[in-house]
């Protein structure tokens, strides 16, 4: 059979966690034929996502991955699923308008708002993540205000008590949270304890709260609750939700965005 080469390798990996999870375990065998690629080929696929702790290896092939022991390091979300965040972020950004105090939250589909952002005036932006804030610093108009606190350097980011403190001395307009895990019984949740009363912070800070997270970490939860999903105002995802998962979400905001290949409104994402 010839094989095709149509696809990258972060294509074939979503494909493999979109299936999975529809149906939780799948063989080596039923993967390679999914992507028509060679076994190797997909025990190699496997074996990434695993290390990447976005699904569980299992002997003859790959199970869903229900808690999140561990985030992905930055440089490895940056990487991944860029048609879907620049979807997502353009969606978020529409909600955006002049003269707003603004919170964007840590993560790349948060970051990947700023090239949407560029011609509103008079923003002020509030950031705990210093690639967002980074790539602020030429905006003809916003005003920085970057959080203090301590560095989560896999994720570049500010996070505990001393980001929280200052994020209860604002008032936001509107909050842009992200979630590495989210589910319909846990809500948006995180594995990382000094995560949770930033993000609190700026949803009690904030006018309205909106989460920004993929269909693929949908699904999955870690140790820590941020918020229940009904908590946000509203939540943007990408087309990949499955219609029953979108169902079962009782936030009347709910908005699936179609992911499209303009892969360069996202730089940095």
């Amino acid at each position: 059979m010839a094989r095709t080469t149509s696809l990258i390798p972060e294509q074939r990996r979503q494909r493999i966690l979109r299936a999975l999870r529809a149906e939780q375990v799948l063989s080596y065998r039923q993967i390679a034929e999914m992507l028509d690629v060679s076994p190797m080929t997909a025990r190699r696929d496997v074996a990434a996502l695993a290390e990447q702790g976005r699904l569980t290896a299992t002997q003859g092939g790959a199970s869903a991955l229900t808690r999140m022991i561990s985030e992905p390091r930055r440089s490895e979300k940056a990487a991944a699923n860029i048609a879907e965040k620049s979807a997502i972020a353009r969606a978020a950004a529409a909600r955006v308008s002049d003269s707003m105090t603004v919170y964007l939250d840590a993560g790349t589909t948060v970051q990947a708002m700023r090239p949407h952002l560029e011609e509103v005036e008079g923003l002020t932006i509030v950031s705990n993540d210093l690639g967002t804030i980074r790539s602020f610093l030429d905006h003809p108009s916003a005003d920085l205000i970057c959080l203090g606190g301590r560095l989560d350097r896999d994720n570049e980011s500010m996070i505990g008590r001393l980001a929280a403190l200052t994020l209860a001395e604002l008032s936001l307009d509107i909050a842009f949270l992200s979630s590495s895990s989210w589910d319909v019984r846990h809500g948006a949740t995180t594995p990382v304890e000094a995560k949770v009363d930033p993000k609190r912070a700026a949803h009690a800070s904030a006018t309205a709260t909106v989460l920004l997270a993929g269909s693929d970490k949908f699904g999955t939860y870690a140790k820590y609750r941020v918020l229940a999903l009904d908590e946000f105002d509203a939540i943007i995802t990408d087309d990949g939700l499955a219609d029953a998962d979108a169902s079962a979400i009782e936030v009347a905001a709910l908005e699936r965005v179609a992911a499209t290949p303009r892969r360069a409104d996202a730089p940095g994402a």
